[in-house]
């Protein structure tokens, strides 16, 4: 049997959404217990048994009671965010209790206090949504990001400054560190605004990361709008989906292993170091070998790759189960044959916020004249700019712990990795509008593979999310890998 011919008989084998029995089984009772006990098996990898038996139980009463769905939605999204499932996960209740101890003011509970805040937060993002319905020309409704961009920096300079102490500092930093982590998704809220038919303000505010989403900042389904486009129509077209949900929940476990079995066998049995450990090592003049040197790298890279694909896998999945026909987060990026392939397909959701947020306003508004300059401008913007707003914002538990200044400071190697891969990004970008393929011949295909691949794994030795390193520090550590000393 030929690769190509096995290839094609595993795929057939794994489309068992394909499968009418199977998917008219899905539609009974005794198929949807089933497909509920499989998924709760599989998301109790990651989460306790109750934690996953209730996503997955909102998850399944959403797609099957219509008349109580805003509600559902509602509901168990602030009931994971109350329960601290997510606050506590995040740095959020960290970051407070950092500002506390500054502040002297232990007596006060980091997590009541991100509850506090979260209320907050929910009565503006409230009040945000009817003031952009009923004033259209205000910045809040032209220019959602820059204006609440402007806010959380606005905020940052004012928990910085000296001219505010104690509680009011204090409660100032908890609303920043609930505000932060929910940028992203009420700027999604706020573009749907503009749509004749927009969802009601309790569902926008049920997918202000929807508890199938994790803690991750990333809006996984983006907003309200897009959700409503891909909500399943029919029996059949849900049972298809949540067939699909479950088997990405399954691949998401597989990967889950494979990265536990790697881990156990690079770092255990081969004593493979992190790109930090090998970063210090050299810098302190016991490098490790070259050899160990590029192992650490790509080990590295891989385990981040495997990290992003599984937990993107895990959120979709959960989507998929409440009737979300959802894109995959992430879609073999190994056969990605260009830079800006590899874009699409290495984290999705991430992609589409920096094309909705950056991209698309730059393309309509500069180099009008000069089409390819203004397509590499704007893929420049969301895979450069855009990139790093989006993981300073994230970060800026940072800013309490090290001052505006500082915090901006260890940013710098990463600024760099941004600008470099939103060069190539743009020029693939430019590339591929102008008409180049890549050869489709075996040779072709490897050289793309290596051309690709050898870019993001050298560029990975900036953009390692450990911030105790200079620019010129990990530069040097990389020339040492090509024997430059």
């Amino acid at each position: 049997m030929s690769g190509a011919a096995g290839r094609s008989t595993l795929r057939s084998f794994l489309a068992i959404d394909e499968r009418e029995k199977l998917v008219q089984l899905a539609q009974t009772v005794r198929g949807r217990v089933l497909l509920f006990a499989v998924a709760v098996l599989a998301v109790s990898t990651y989460n306790s048994w109750w934690e996953a038996a209730f996503v997955v139980g909102a998850a399944m009463a959403f797609a099957y009671l219509e008349k109580q769905r805003q509600l559902i939605l509602f509901a168990a999204t602030y009931l994971m965010a109350f329960s601290a499932l997510w606050l506590s996960e995040t740095a959020i209740e960290e970051s407070i209790a950092v500002v506390a101890a500054q502040e002297r003011a232990a007596q006060f509970s980091p997590l009541l206090l991100a509850h506090l805040a979260l209320i907050t937060f929910m009565i503006f993002s409230w009040l945000a949504l009817m003031v952009v319905r009923s004033h259209k020309g205000f910045i809040l409704a032209r220019r959602p990001v820059i204006a609440l961009l402007t806010v959380e920096f606005a905020l940052c300079g004012l928990t910085s400054l000296d001219l505010v102490h104690g509680l009011p500092r204090l409660a100032l930093w908890s609303f920043l560190s609930v505000y932060t982590p929910y940028i992203w998704f009420l700027a999604y809220a706020i573009v749907d605004q503009r749509a004749r038919d927009r969802s009601p303000d309790a569902f926008q505010l049920g997918t202000f990361h929807p508890f199938w989403g994790g803690p991750s900042s990333i809006p996984f389904g983006k907003g309200a709008g897009f959700l409503r486009k891909t909500l399943s129509k029919t029996p059949a077209d849900l049972a298809i989906t949540q067939i699909k949900g479950v088997k990405l929940l399954l691949w998401s476990n597989v990967l889950l292993a494979m990265k536990v079995a790697l881990t156990w066998i690079c770092e255990q049995k081969l004593s493979i170091p992190s790109v930090e450990l090998a970063l210090g090592a050299y810098l302190d003049g016991q490098a490790f070998p070259v050899l160990i040197g590029w192992s650490a790298v790509f080990w590295s890279t891989a385990k981040f790759c495997l990290r992003t694909a599984y937990w993107g896998h895990l959120f979709i999945g959960g989507a998929r189960l409440a009737g979300f026909r959802l894109p995959r987060a992430t879609w073999r990026p190994l056969e990605a044959r260009t830079l800006i392939e590899y874009f699409n397909r290495f984290s999705y959701y991430f992609k589409e916020l920096l094309v909705d947020f950056f991209f698309v306003p730059t393309f309509f508004r500069v180099f009008r004249r000069h089409p390819r300059l203004r397509m590499f401008f704007a893929t420049f913007m969301a895979a450069g700019v855009g990139n790093v707003i989006f993981h300073f914002v994230r970060e800026v538990d940072l800013v309490a712990a090290m001052g505006v200044s500082a915090a901006i400071e260890s940013f710098t190697s990463y600024a760099f990795y941004c600008l470099v891969l939103a060069t190539g990004i743009g020029i693939s970008q430019v590339r591929a509008n102008a008409g180049y393929r890549p050869s489709s011949t075996l040779a072709g295909r490897l050289w793309s593979f290596v051309s690709v691949w050898g870019f993001v794994v050298c560029l990975h030795v900036f953009s390692d999310e450990s911030r105790r390193h200079t620019l010129l520090e990990r530069a040097s550590f990389l020339a040492s890998l090509f024997g430059v000393g």
